[in-house]
Protein backbone atom coordinates (compact mmCIF):
# COMPACT_ATOMS: atom_id res chain seq x y z
CA UNK A 1 0.00 0.00 0.00
CA UNK A 2 1.42 3.99 -0.64
CA UNK A 3 2.39 5.48 2.19
CA UNK A 4 -0.28 8.09 3.11
CA UNK A 5 1.06 11.69 1.72
CA UNK A 6 0.44 13.24 4.46
CA UNK A 7 2.19 10.58 7.35
CA UNK A 8 6.58 10.58 7.30
CA UNK A 9 7.51 7.15 6.12
CA UNK A 10 9.88 4.83 7.46
CA UNK A 11 11.34 2.57 5.15
CA UNK A 12 12.68 -0.92 6.72
CA UNK A 13 14.89 -2.80 3.60
CA UNK A 14 15.60 -6.28 4.96
CA UNK A 15 15.84 -9.83 3.82
CA UNK A 16 13.37 -12.77 4.70
CA UNK A 17 17.20 -15.05 5.37
CA UNK A 18 18.79 -12.56 7.14
CA UNK A 19 19.66 -12.96 10.66
CA UNK A 20 20.04 -10.13 11.77
CA UNK A 21 16.31 -8.99 10.28
CA UNK A 22 15.02 -11.45 12.07
CA UNK A 23 15.67 -9.96 15.18
CA UNK A 24 14.78 -7.01 13.98
CA UNK A 25 11.72 -7.27 12.47
CA UNK A 26 9.86 -7.11 15.73
CA UNK A 27 11.41 -3.91 16.86
CA UNK A 28 9.52 -2.30 13.73
CA UNK A 29 6.57 -4.40 14.52
CA UNK A 30 7.10 -2.63 17.84
CA UNK A 31 7.45 0.77 16.37
CA UNK A 32 4.64 0.50 13.57
CA UNK A 33 2.31 0.07 16.67
CA UNK A 34 3.22 2.56 18.52
CA UNK A 35 3.53 5.35 16.29
CA UNK A 36 0.31 4.27 14.78
CA UNK A 37 -1.44 7.82 12.91
CA UNK A 38 2.16 9.29 13.01
CA UNK A 39 4.39 7.22 10.56
CA UNK A 40 3.78 4.65 7.99
CA UNK A 41 6.03 1.61 7.18
CA UNK A 42 7.21 0.20 4.28
CA UNK A 43 8.81 -3.24 4.13
CA UNK A 44 11.58 -3.44 1.08
CA UNK A 45 13.01 -7.17 0.13
CA UNK A 46 16.51 -6.89 -0.57
CA UNK A 47 17.52 -10.11 -2.01
CA UNK A 48 20.52 -10.97 -0.22
CA UNK A 49 20.26 -14.56 -1.37
CA UNK A 50 19.90 -14.56 -5.17
CA UNK A 51 21.73 -15.64 -8.75
CA UNK A 52 25.04 -17.28 -7.71
CA UNK A 53 24.35 -17.32 -4.25
CA UNK A 54 21.15 -19.48 -3.76
CA UNK A 55 22.27 -23.33 -2.99
CA UNK A 56 21.75 -25.73 0.16
CA UNK A 57 21.91 -24.63 3.78
CA UNK A 58 24.68 -26.98 4.71
CA UNK A 59 27.47 -24.90 2.43
CA UNK A 60 26.58 -22.01 4.59
CA UNK A 61 25.97 -23.39 8.07
CA UNK A 62 29.35 -22.13 9.24
CA UNK A 63 28.90 -18.78 8.87
CA UNK A 64 25.63 -18.93 10.22
CA UNK A 65 25.58 -20.97 13.25
CA UNK A 66 28.40 -18.39 14.15
CA UNK A 67 26.43 -15.48 13.37
CA UNK A 68 23.50 -17.22 15.42
CA UNK A 69 24.65 -17.18 18.72
CA UNK A 70 25.64 -13.35 18.45
CA UNK A 71 22.28 -12.42 16.73
CA UNK A 72 20.05 -14.88 19.57
CA UNK A 73 22.88 -12.99 22.29
CA UNK A 74 22.39 -9.33 20.88
CA UNK A 75 18.58 -9.51 19.96
CA UNK A 76 17.09 -12.38 21.90
CA UNK A 77 15.61 -14.29 18.88
CA UNK A 78 15.55 -17.63 19.15
CA UNK A 79 16.30 -20.50 16.31
CA UNK A 80 15.03 -23.88 16.57
CA UNK A 81 15.42 -27.38 16.85
CA UNK A 82 14.04 -27.36 13.00
CA UNK A 83 16.12 -24.73 11.67
CA UNK A 84 19.58 -25.94 13.61
CA UNK A 85 18.75 -29.74 12.27
CA UNK A 86 18.59 -28.41 8.84
CA UNK A 87 22.22 -26.61 9.14
CA UNK A 88 23.66 -29.09 11.07
CA UNK A 89 23.56 -32.02 8.50
CA UNK A 90 25.76 -31.15 7.09
CA UNK A 91 26.26 -32.24 3.18
CA UNK A 92 22.76 -33.61 3.87
CA UNK A 93 21.62 -29.94 4.65
CA UNK A 94 19.48 -29.85 1.50
CA UNK A 95 17.42 -27.01 2.29
CA UNK A 96 18.03 -24.54 -0.33
CA UNK A 97 18.24 -20.55 0.81
CA UNK A 98 17.00 -18.34 -1.92
CA UNK A 99 15.79 -14.92 -1.08
CA UNK A 100 13.45 -14.77 -3.94
CA UNK A 101 10.79 -17.10 -2.99
CA UNK A 102 10.09 -15.48 0.75
CA UNK A 103 10.28 -11.50 -0.83
CA UNK A 104 7.88 -12.66 -3.50
CA UNK A 105 5.69 -13.87 -0.81
CA UNK A 106 6.00 -10.81 0.77
CA UNK A 107 5.46 -8.65 -2.58
CA UNK A 108 2.21 -10.75 -3.03
CA UNK A 109 0.87 -10.52 -0.14
CA UNK A 110 1.40 -6.35 0.05
CA UNK A 111 -0.76 -6.70 -3.11
CA UNK A 112 -3.89 -7.76 -0.75
CA UNK A 113 -3.50 -7.04 2.48
CA UNK A 114 -6.03 -3.64 3.13
CA UNK A 115 -4.96 -3.82 7.19
CA UNK A 116 -1.07 -2.73 6.39
CA UNK A 117 0.14 -6.22 8.15
CA UNK A 118 3.14 -6.55 5.97
CA UNK A 119 5.52 -6.19 8.88
CA UNK A 120 3.48 -8.89 10.75
CA UNK A 121 3.88 -11.54 7.50
CA UNK A 122 7.29 -11.02 7.23
CA UNK A 123 8.18 -11.82 10.71
CA UNK A 124 5.55 -14.66 10.75
CA UNK A 125 7.95 -15.93 7.16
CA UNK A 126 10.83 -15.53 9.78
CA UNK A 127 9.71 -17.10 12.51
CA UNK A 128 8.50 -20.20 9.66
CA UNK A 129 11.98 -20.38 8.74
CA UNK A 130 14.20 -19.72 11.71
CA UNK A 131 11.89 -21.11 14.75
CA UNK A 132 10.36 -24.09 12.77
CA UNK A 133 12.58 -24.59 9.83
CA UNK A 134 9.92 -25.22 7.31
CA UNK A 135 10.69 -24.90 3.59
CA UNK A 136 10.15 -21.07 2.18
CA UNK A 137 10.62 -22.48 -1.19
CA UNK A 138 7.31 -23.96 -1.00
CA UNK A 139 4.23 -21.70 -1.83
CA UNK A 140 1.90 -24.26 0.11
CA UNK A 141 4.12 -23.65 3.54
CA UNK A 142 3.13 -19.42 3.18
CA UNK A 143 -1.01 -20.74 3.90
CA UNK A 144 -1.51 -20.65 7.32
CA UNK A 145 0.42 -17.42 7.66
CA UNK A 146 -1.69 -15.54 4.75
CA UNK A 147 -4.98 -16.75 6.38
CA UNK A 148 -3.89 -15.87 9.82
CA UNK A 149 -3.48 -12.20 8.86
CA UNK A 150 -7.40 -12.64 6.53
CA UNK A 151 -5.66 -12.38 3.49
CA UNK A 152 -7.64 -14.92 0.63
CA UNK A 153 -5.25 -18.00 0.41
CA UNK A 154 -6.74 -18.42 -3.20
CA UNK A 155 -5.92 -14.77 -4.35
CA UNK A 156 -2.39 -15.43 -2.91
CA UNK A 157 -1.49 -18.90 -4.46
CA UNK A 158 -3.12 -16.98 -7.99
CA UNK A 159 -0.85 -14.45 -8.03
CA UNK A 160 2.48 -16.37 -6.50
CA UNK A 161 3.66 -17.77 -9.94
CA UNK A 162 2.41 -14.97 -12.15
CA UNK A 163 5.35 -13.56 -13.87
CA UNK A 164 4.46 -10.29 -13.26
CA UNK A 165 4.80 -11.16 -9.61
CA UNK A 166 8.49 -12.81 -10.14
CA UNK A 167 9.11 -9.47 -12.28
CA UNK A 168 8.06 -7.44 -9.35
CA UNK A 169 9.98 -8.91 -6.60
CA UNK A 170 13.16 -8.50 -9.29
CA UNK A 171 12.80 -4.98 -9.61
CA UNK A 172 12.10 -4.76 -5.46
CA UNK A 173 15.54 -6.07 -5.19
CA UNK A 174 17.04 -3.61 -7.80
CA UNK A 175 14.80 -0.71 -6.52
CA UNK A 176 17.04 -1.60 -3.19
CA UNK A 177 20.03 -1.80 -4.14
CA UNK A 178 19.62 1.80 -5.82
CA UNK A 179 19.39 3.35 -2.38
CA UNK A 180 22.84 1.79 -1.92
CA UNK A 181 21.94 -0.62 0.98
CA UNK A 182 25.75 -2.60 2.25
CA UNK A 183 23.66 -5.06 4.74
CA UNK A 184 20.60 -5.94 6.30
CA UNK A 185 18.85 -4.50 8.28
CA UNK A 186 18.65 -0.47 7.58
CA UNK A 187 16.22 1.83 8.64
CA UNK A 188 15.52 4.85 6.54
CA UNK A 189 12.97 7.63 7.42
CA UNK A 190 11.45 10.06 4.69
CA UNK A 191 9.98 13.25 6.08
CA UNK A 192 8.71 15.32 2.48
CA UNK A 193 11.99 15.30 0.31
CA UNK A 194 14.40 14.16 3.15
CA UNK A 195 15.66 10.70 4.31
CA UNK A 196 17.29 10.08 7.31
CA UNK A 197 19.10 7.10 7.98
CA UNK A 198 18.17 5.63 11.35
CA UNK A 199 19.58 2.52 11.24
CA UNK A 200 22.68 0.17 9.35
CA UNK A 201 22.30 -3.36 11.03
CA UNK A 202 20.31 -4.28 14.18
CA UNK A 203 19.37 -1.42 16.52
CA UNK A 204 17.31 -1.80 20.01
CA UNK A 205 13.97 -0.47 20.06
CA UNK A 206 14.47 2.34 22.43
CA UNK A 207 17.25 3.35 19.72
CA UNK A 208 15.32 3.09 16.82
CA UNK A 209 12.15 5.23 18.66
CA UNK A 210 14.51 7.93 19.62
CA UNK A 211 16.41 8.60 16.08
CA UNK A 212 12.86 8.75 14.62
CA UNK A 213 11.77 11.48 17.40
CA UNK A 214 15.23 12.95 16.59
CA UNK A 215 14.26 13.40 12.81
CA UNK A 216 11.19 14.56 13.55
CA UNK A 217 12.14 17.37 15.23
CA UNK A 218 14.72 18.19 13.14
CA UNK A 219 12.46 17.81 10.73
CA UNK A 220 9.95 20.40 12.13
CA UNK A 221 11.93 23.43 12.92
Amino acid sequence: MPAPADLPELLYLFDPLCGWCYGMTPVVQQLQQHMAGRLHVTILSGGMITGAEVGPIGEMWPFISQAMQQIAQVTGATFGTAFRAAGEAGEAGEQVQDSEPPSRALAVFRQLDEREQAVNFAHAVQHTWFAEGQDLNEVTTYRPLVEKLGVSWLEFVSRWELPASKQAVQQEFDAVARIGVQGFPMCILRIGSQGYVLARGYQPYATLVDGVEQALAQASE
